[in-house]
């Protein structure tokens, strides 16, 4: 009697079908990413612009504790009111057009809307704003008052842009739409972006953390 062979499995395609399956799990499986926290950066400043002879009254200190408590000028004050606080600071205009304690010429601010008040900041290229952290601070609150400050400086750069005659109405972000539209070729925008970012310069600076 003849002996029976043993059938042999064809596994030929098994490393097709292997693959499809790494495919199939490389597709459709997620993975988890890190996500950061949005935050607006502080201009770079340029290079030929002269340094301001900070005065108090032209400094504007927020200090933010380890329980993430804010303190503005020493007094307790809510991350909604920083803004407001800010553009008061910013836009004060007390200059009078005196010398000053230190012999500078104390310009006065012709587009300034503030209360002139003697006692705050004389004009926006003098009006610096501080930002003191503790090393408990948690980065997400540091992030939110870093950006409410940036905005008080966009809200009065699109105030100063919608005023002037050159602009004919546009406000400050307007033209920053304008110039990215035309491939950054507009030099008359770009001209009239400098000139707004001159009457409000971002002098904002940061302190090393305090333990």
């Amino acid at each position: 009697m003849a002996r029976k062979e043993t059938p042999e499995i064809d596994a030929g395609s098994m490393a097709d079908i292997a693959f499809l399956l790494l495919i199939f799990f490389l597709v459709t499986t997620t993975m988890d990413v890190d996500s950061g926290i949005p935050v607006k950066l502080t201009e770079k400043q340029e290079e030929n612009v002269d340094k301001p002879i900070v005065k108090e009254r032209n400094v504007f200190e927020v200090s933010i504790n380890s329980r993430d408590e804010l303190l503005v000028e020493g007094d307790e004050m809510s991350i909604e009111e920083l803004t407001e606080a800010a553009i008061k600071f910013i836009d004060n205009g007390g200059g009078l057009g005196k010398k000053g304690d230190n012999g500078e010429d104390g310009t006065s601010c012709d587009y300034c809307a503030g209360e002139k008040d003697e006692a705050s900041s004389d004009h926006p290229n003098k009006a610096v704003i501080i930002i003191e952290s503790s090393r408990g601070t948690s980065f997400g609150m540091y992030v939110s008052v870093r950006n409410e400050l940036l905005k008080s400086y966009r809200i009065l750069r699109n105030i100063a842009s919608t005023n002037l005659p050159e602009t004919g109405g546009r406000s400050y972000d307007q033209l920053l739409l304008d110039y990215k539209n035309s491939n950054k070729k507009d030099e008359d925008t770009e001209v009239l972006i400098k000139k707004v970012k001159g009457m409000y310069p971002q002098l904002l600076s940061d302190v090393d953390p305090q333990k």
